[in-house]
């Protein structure tokens, strides 16, 4: 039987206001039947602090530290909480809700969709697995994260190595369309993540750091052998042809859709309004 053909796109490092506005040209594009499903592997250029769409930037966020590390700040169009992009690989997801593979529930459509993902550590060697809250307590702690940073936070359906938490998502559904995307860590530099963030005092970010090491890792703090990022891009393209039952098609945008991504960056996600807005 014939798969079927989603396109891949690797559009490689962008910067914070294009990689989103790729994402949502995407959504729209898929939306408007332009498109087959998208798979899409991206970096960032510069390493950028990337906050959730109902995230409140002045509360949570210390911008003084944002700027003396030259990051850059993007709020997504997805909900969650702030996650570095540096020593990553960024995914994105594109398909339709009604596609007949995906579920209607987030959380159902959210564990289909990380199947890919999860074939693309095994990929790697590294035995990982779906972690699921079990009792009532987990459950509620779910709806109610403590912390402001995204990785602290377990979800539905995440997914463990070892026990800690390898890989952060999040997703929107617009216009009948789910967008999924998320940071698959190589490396993870905890003391500039932290500082990135405001805390009522220095006790309390202690006391978060010392539960967040416990509970999320890069790859290359547990793989025996140093995982670069073409060997990453290389498993999770394999993992996700296989987690979802698809072919791949490599694709680049033309220059007309690059232009209108250009356009979608500059209009909102380079806007003020935008990323401080709430």
């Amino acid at each position: 039987m014939n798969k079927e053909v989603w396109r891949f796109i690797d559009s490689g490092n962008g910067s914070p206001s294009f990689n989103m506005a790729l994402d949502e040209a995407l959504l729209e594009w898929h939306s408007e039947g332009k498109i087959p499903p998208v798979i899409r592997f991206y970096g960032w250029d510069p390493a950028t602090l990337s906050v959730g769409y109902f995230q409140k930037v002045e509360k949570e966020i210390d911008m003084d530290a944002v700027k003396a590390y030259q990051l850059g700040f993007v709020r997504r169009p997805t909900g969650g909480r702030g996650v570095l992009h540096e020593h990553e690989l960024t995914y994105s997801v594109i398909v339709s809700e009604d596609h007949p593979e995906m579920p209607k529930s987030v959380t159902e459509a959210y564990r289909v969709i990380s199947e890919g993902i999860l074939k693309g550590f095994q990929h790697l060697g590294l035995e990982t697995y779906f972690a699921v809250p079990k009792t009532d307590e987990e459950r509620e702690a779910l709806k109610n994260p403590r912390s402001s940073v995204c990785f602290d936070a377990p979800s539905w359906y995440e997914l463990v190595v070892e026990g800690r938490k390898v890989a952060g998502s999040a997703q929107t559904r617009q216009k009948g369309v789910i967008l999924q995307h998320g940071s698959i860590l190589l490396d993870l530099d905890e003391d500039k993540l932290f500082s990135l963030f405001k805390y009522s005092n220095e006790r309390v970010k202690e006391r978060m750091k010392k539960a967040f090491k416990s509970k999320a890792v890069a790859i290359n703090a547990i793989s025996p052998r140093r995982i670069t990022i073409e060997e990453a891009k290389e498993a999770f393209y394999k993992g996700f042809a296989e987690g979802l039952n698809i072919d791949l098609e490599p694709y680049q945008l033309t220059d007309e859709e690059l232009a209108y991504v250009q356009k979608i960056a500059k209009e909102r996600y380079e806007s003020d309004e935008w990323n401080f807005k709430r």
